[in-house]
Order: C-alpha cells, then sequence, then structure tokens
C-alpha cells in the first residue's frame, strides 16, 4: 500500500436495503471492522440519503467518510467494488464541507437548533401557500414572499433539493449558498439568489395563524415555525473521501453540463 505501512482501519456501516446488508456481510469477512472511533476511515454502504445519516453520526468526528453506492441515488457515493478497498481508500481525494446551522423558533416559543448538510428548507403545512419575509444579515430584502416554501442550500446540497426546485449548482469550492424559492407565487418571476457563504439569512413567518410554516434542516423537522435563521457552520467540518478522479468537485461540475 502506497501511502500506509500498515493497512488502514475500517469501520463499516450500512443501510437497511438488503444489497446493502449483504455488502456489510461480505466486506467485514474480507476487512475486519473497527471501532469508528479509532478508524483510519468509515465506510458508508447505501445511498445518498444513509450517506447524510452516517455523516450527521459522526459529526463530532475527523473521521473522513468512504461511501459505497447500494442504494437507489448516489450522487455522494463511489461505485461499489469489493477488490482493492484499501488501495482505493487510501489514494482518495477529500471534500471539505461545512454544514448548515439552523435556529428556528416555533409558535410556543421553544427554540430548536440542528445541522443541515444538505439544506434547510421552510414548508407550507397547510393548503394556504406560506407568506414569508426574508432578510440578509439584518437587512429586510424581500418584504413579502407567497410561495410554497424556500431552501438554503450548501453546495453539496445544491445538486438535491435545491436542484429540483430550479436553483443553482454550486461549484464546491465557491464558498457560496442558494436561497431559492419553491413555486414563488409572488414575486412570481423571482428564482432566488446565491449569496455569500458569510451570510445570514432570516425568514419570518407571516400570518402564521392561518398559513402555518414547517422548517426542516435535512431530515430534523420543527412544525408551526416563527422565526429561522439560518448560516454556515464554521466551526463543523466534515470530510468524505472519493475515489481518484472522480471528486466531488468533477461530480458537481460534470452535474451542470448534464441534459
Amino acid at each position: 500500500m502506497s501511502k500506509f505501512d500498515q493497512p488502514l482501519r475500517l469501520a463499516f456501516a450500512a443501510s437497511d436495503r438488503p444489497e446493502a446488508q449483504e455488502a456489510l456481510t461480505r466486506l467485514i469477512a474480507r476487512y475486519g471492522d473497527h471501532d469508528a472511533a479509532t478508524a483510519d476511515a468509515i465506510v458508508a454502504l447505501g445511498g445518498d440519503g444513509f450517506m447524510l445519516e452516517t455523516l450527521h453520526n459522526h459529526l463530532t468526528s475527523d473521521t473522513p467518510i468512504y461511501g459505497m453506492n447500494r442504494g437507489s441515488v448516489g450522487f455522494l457515493m463511489n461505485d461499489y467494488a469489493e477488490d482493492n478497498l484499501q488501495e482505493r481508500i487510501a489514494a482518495a481525494e477529500r471534500a471539505a464541507i461545512h454544514p448548515l446551522t439552523m435556529r428556528a423558533l416555533d409558535a410556543h416559543g421553544q427554540v430548536h437548533t440542528a445541522l443541515a448538510i444538505n439544506e434547510v428548507s421552510l414548508l407550507r403545512q397547510t393548503r394556504q401557500t406560506a407568506k414569508l419575509r426574508l432578510s440578509i444579515d439584518g437587512k429586510v430584502r424581500m418584504p413579502e414572499l407567497v410561495c410554497d416554501g424556500v431552501l438554503v442550500a450548501t453546495p453539496v446540497g445544491s445538486t438535491a433539493y435545491n436542484l429540483s426546485a430550479h436553483g443553482p449548482i454550486i461549484p464546491i469550492t465557491a464558498q457560496a449558498l442558494a436561497l431559492t424559492p419553491i413555486s414563488a407565487f409572488r414575486p412570481r418571476r423571482w428564482r432566488g439568489v446565491l449569496l455569500s457563504h458569510m451570510a445570514t439569512v432570516r425568514i419570518d413567518v407571516l400570518e402564521r395563524e392561518k398559513r402555518s410554516v414547517s422548517a426542516v434542516a435535512d431530515n430534523f423537522e420543527v412544525r408551526d415555525v416563527v422565526e429561522v435563521n439560518v448560516c454556515e457552520n464554521r466551526d463543523q467540518r466534515l470530510a468524505m473521501l472519493f475515489d481518484a478522479g472522480h471528486s466531488l468537485e468533477e461530480r458537481v461540475l460534470a452535474e451542470q453540463f448534464s441534459g
């Protein structure tokens, strides 16, 4: 092995999908399984959803995570192969990402804090459209947005829900966030903006008694929110590993040119 005198200590994790569980059994038999706290890398077997789950489970760890696709969507995953896994991980390219911090105040006065690797989204809870006020760094930029919702996406998340909402794909090194409306009704032609990664976004829910809104940080949901603040958490740094020549930056760039 070129980069290490000793074999890498690998920790394995897998989603509940049968193909992921079968791969887990085979790979552990072949490479062993170490505790994540002492491993050189964590191998996540599943799809993009399970990669996000694994990243959330190891937010306070410096151990890099190497995903292999055993799910339905694998944008954040490497191709699955059982041979030469030690060598692939040793030669892998590292991507460092910062999550978002969501601070949401609900209608009962409770404050909820959560981290999001992909996006923070606000969504209407009823048949009524949401009415939102958008402020950036303490200044109101849009007094009223009538919509199904709005989201703040990281570069990693820009190819997920944000892209489905017709938001821009952000290069990994761009140091930017996407603020993207979901089915905007008024102003109808507003398609969102790109913001500095240093920006703080505040979203106030207007007419909340009849236009209730939920806030979601990846898979953590808060119902009946009044106010939501979102900013990049520069104290948290997560590491993902990608096969040489297939870096996350390359994947995002290729996605920008896809049909």
